[in-house]
Order: structure tokens, then C-alpha cells, then sequence
């Protein structure tokens, strides 16, 4: 395999993603990119889905008597945005999300905001009881187009060591 292509036959070639646990190295930050520009939809049927009814997220005439003057992308779509824009770099290869940790959220977000993000390694070790596959926590930052930081979490993945579990196939 090299650069994000295995060869599984003399002349066919299958794209990889993610990392084995023996792949992370504490102290190594991952840049996930394309950037997503969040648009006014995604944002109205985010809230929408969750039932949130804030209408700081999808009324235009309330939103503009708040501080902001417009309204605001939801919290929680910021959040999931960020991790799945780092799935095919920190977690394509997981077993399981084990949790998140010390979410900020440092800046407001807006539509036509684009959200960038990037993870650094904070940690790794071996699963004491599932030796195929260890622990990682990363911190994942997330910035908008101007480099303000709008959010920040630490996220902690059981993953599979390499050779093991069906992402290997």
C-alpha cells in the first residue's frame, strides 16, 4: 500500500483510508480536508431533525433582534461536521467512538461560514483487554474561514491494530 492505494491485483487498485492504531504517533496533527461551507439548509433541517426549536438557529426575524443579527449554525451540526470531515483520516479504521470530551465552542458559526478542521494526537495505548486494537484521543479544532477558532473536543477512539477487523478486507 502507499499513498492511500492498495494494490489487490496485478493492475487493480483499491483506495484506503484511515489509520491503524500503530499509525498514530502522539503529537502528530492531521489536517481534514476539503473544507464544508455550511449552507442555510443544512442548518434549518439540522434543527429541523433534532427537534431543536431555537429560533436563534432558523428565524430570520428573531435572529435578528439577538446580538448576532443573524442566525446562528447549531452547536451540535459544528460538532458533527468536524468529525465526520476527520473520519477518513483518525477514525475509518475504529471499532467504536468511546467518547468526547471538553467541547468549547469558542466562536459563532454562520451560514456561508466555510469550517475547516484538524486533529492532533493527544494520546494512544494498547486495549488492555483487546489486544487487536488499542486506544487514541485526539483534539480536533475546528476554524472558519478567517482562522477564528469556533470549536474544539477531544475525542477518544478504540481502533483496530493493523491486519485485524474487516477494514483491512
Amino acid at each position: 500500500m502507499r499513498d492511500g492505494v492498495k494494490e489487490v491485483a496485478p493492475g487493480r487498485f483499491r483506495e484506503v483510508f484511515g489509520r491503524a492504531f500503530e499509525d498514530f504517533v502522539v503529537g502528530h496533527i492531521y489536517e481534514h480536508r476539503p473544507g464544508r461551507t455550511i449552507t442555510d439548509t443544512d442548518n434549518v433541517w439540522f434543527t429541523l431533525l433534532t427537534m431543536n426549536t431555537h429560533p436563534a438557529h432558523f428565524d430570520y426575524e428573531f435572529a435578528k433582534k439577538t446580538e448576532f443579527g443573524k442566525p446562528l449554525v447549531a452547536s451540535p451540526l459544528t460538532v458533527a461536521i468536524m468529525v465526520g470531515m476527520s473520519v477518513s483520516d483518525i477514525s475509518q479504521k475504529a471499532v467504536a467512538n468511546l467518547g468526547w470530551d471538553n467541547i468549547r465552542l469558542t466562536h459563532p458559526l454562520f451560514c456561508g461560514d466555510t469550517l475547516y478542521a484538524e486533529s492532533e494526537v493527544l494520546e494512544k495505548r494498547e486495549s488492555s483487554s483487546r489486544p487487536e486494537q488499542g486506544i487514541v484521543t485526539v483534539k480536533t479544532i475546528g476554524r472558519n474561514q478567517h482562522s477564528d477558532v469556533v470549536c474544539t473536543f477531544n475525542r477518544t477512539m478504540l481502533v483496530w491494530k493493523r491486519g485485524f477487523g474487516p477494514v483491512d478486507d
